[in-house]
């Protein structure tokens, strides 16, 4: 439990670098965010290895992933359009967001958030995080209490938008893995396709 806390501690540390306005400037979010990514999915493979084990490449999987990026698109584009009505600072967060991609290559960011990023931040949370508590706990809890983390990682951006996309986000991944442990393939297929398609391919 101690190297969990632990590694928890640095993600909150990096993400926070990251995101902060006081600190983000000052550094390249793409690459720290690989960095700190691969990172913490290489201390999820040293002190707690076998998640591979549940990872299957099959069509089916392949599918199953597709399916979960363009149903959590589709939730993401609803999301959006309900906080403009609802939230004055909406539009302008989101913007502020899309705004760490100004000048980068469109290839690039979709090689590292492909082929990187999103799976590192899978393996980490789902893979390491919520597997541990979940052991340690109950599945329940071990889903509630990573999928708050995961969001609360994210409020050092000061950025109420960025923190609720965390949050369902979240969720939505926590979730499945709760419920299909067996299908931690697709849910990283997922991860990996959605961060691409919501910043690269179909903004919103």
């Amino acid at each position: 439990m101690k190297k969990l806390l632990l590694t928890l501690l640095l993600a909150l540390l990096l993400w926070t670098l990251m995101l902060s306005p006081w600190s983000a400037p000052y550094v390249n979010f793409w690459w720290m965010m690989s960095v700190s990514a691969c990172t913490l999915s290489l201390c999820a493979s040293f002190f707690a290895p076998g998640w591979w084990r549940m990872v299957r490449i099959t069509p089916r999987e392949i599918l199953l992933g597709v399916v979960i990026a363009v149903a959590l698109w589709v939730i993401f584009w609803m999301g959006d359009k309900l906080s403009q009505l609802m939230f004055d600072f909406a539009r302008p967060q989101v913007d502020l967001i899309y705004g760490i991609k100004d000048g980068e290559s469109p290839w690039m960011l979709t090689a590292l958030m492909l082929f990187l990023i999103g799976p590192a931040e899978e393996i980490y949370w789902r893979g390491y995080v919520q597997r541990m508590l979940s052991a340690r706990w109950n599945a329940n809890i071990g889903f509630v209490v990573t999928t708050a983390i995961y969001a609360l990682v994210h409020v050092g951006s000061c950025n109420f938008m960025l923190t609720m996309a965390a949050l369902v986000a979240g969720f939505v991944w926590g979730l499945l893995y709760r419920l299909f442990p067996e299908r931690f393939g697709a849910i990283i297929l997922s991860h990996a396709l959605w961060d691409v398609a919501v910043f690269v391919w179909f903004p919103l």
